[in-house]
């Protein structure tokens, strides 16, 4: 009998479960198998989480890339700090080991100037496409280039029984090249929507989406990095977006609308008896 790898088996019981709830799903297979904690970590993404930066004020976002132990580093302090309450999960740096609080891996000085730059544009980026939401940014250092990822999250305004979480994920790599880089991107959204009412009860609708794309693009400096990112994650966002409103959206609603109807079965007979005798009336 072949043996049964555990890796395997998780990630295919999260693809099973409800989405909206992963992170606790996560949680109890990591203590579950502890062993798998550092790889589900790193494979699985999660609803992003907001924290504040007590040093500048400002929301950033947690996630797996910025984290080292209990500690989260600020994109805009670019200093490790814990979160009240704290997160628990342990972690470990690019290299693999395991550091305190405040001594994570933290990018070079040039990446970290080019990561400065990037959340001020996707800042701007938030603000105009979001219209609110809070938006980080985070680089790290690789042999031949640098990596990095770009994390944005949006929570609707909650409306009676509906509510709304959008949250986006970018991992790229820029591997540097004469007068040109090559990038990897790997993009992510999780949605989740719920809404309610009397007639047509409680409908919640959640999931994610994961597309990957690569690109050679010129560079000049390292302003270009910013802006070759920029469109590559713009892109991406709408290629996504509109995926989902016309294949997801569309085929829920087609689904539904099968399955429940605001109008009664005997009106519904009516009509269709009705359609069907103008028809008929149409080919005498």
């Amino acid at each position: 009998m072949a043996e049964v790898d555990q890796f395997d088996s998780a990630l295919d019981l999260l693809r099973r479960l409800d989405p909206k709830h992963t992170s606790e799903h996560l949680n109890s297979l990591i203590s579950l198998v502890p062993s798998l904690t550092e790889d589900l970590l790193s494979s699985v993404d999660q609803p992003l989480t907001i924290a504040r930066c007590r040093t500048t004020g400002r929301d950033y976002l947690l996630c797996d890339y910025n984290r080292d132990g209990d500690s989260y580093r600020s994109p805009w302090s670019g200093e490790f700090e814990t979160p009240l309450g704290g997160q628990g999960l342990g972690g470990v740096d690019d290299q693999g080991n395991n550091e305190g609080a405040g001594e994570g891996a933290v990018p070079s000085e040039r990446v970290r100037d080019m990561e400065v730059r990037a959340n001020e544009a996707f800042d701007v980026y938030r603000e105009l496409y979001y219209e609110g939401g809070v938006s980080s940014v985070y680089f790290w250092n690789l042999d031949d280039g640098f990596a990095g990822v770009v994390l944005l999250k949006k929570v609707a305004t909650p409306s009676g029984k509906s509510e709304g979480t959008w949250d986006s994920i970018h991992v790229f790599e820029a591997v540097d090249r004469a007068r040109t880089a090559h990038y990897k991107l790997t993009s992510t959204v999780i949605l989740h929507l719920s809404t309610g009412n009397d007639n047509l009860g409680e409908m919640d609708l959640s999931g994610n989406m994961t597309r990957q794309i690569e690109s050679d693009l010129p560079v000049e400096d390292d302003t270009s990095h910013i802006a070759n990112i920029g469109k590559l994650v713009e892109d991406m966002e709408l290629k996504m977006r509109n995926l989902l409103q016309e294949v997801y959206f569309g085929k829920a609603k087609d689904v539904v609308g099968d399955l429940r109807s605001i109008a009664s079965l005997t009106e519904a007979n009516r009509d269709k008896a009705t359609h069907q005798e103008m028809i008929n009336s149409m080919k005498r």
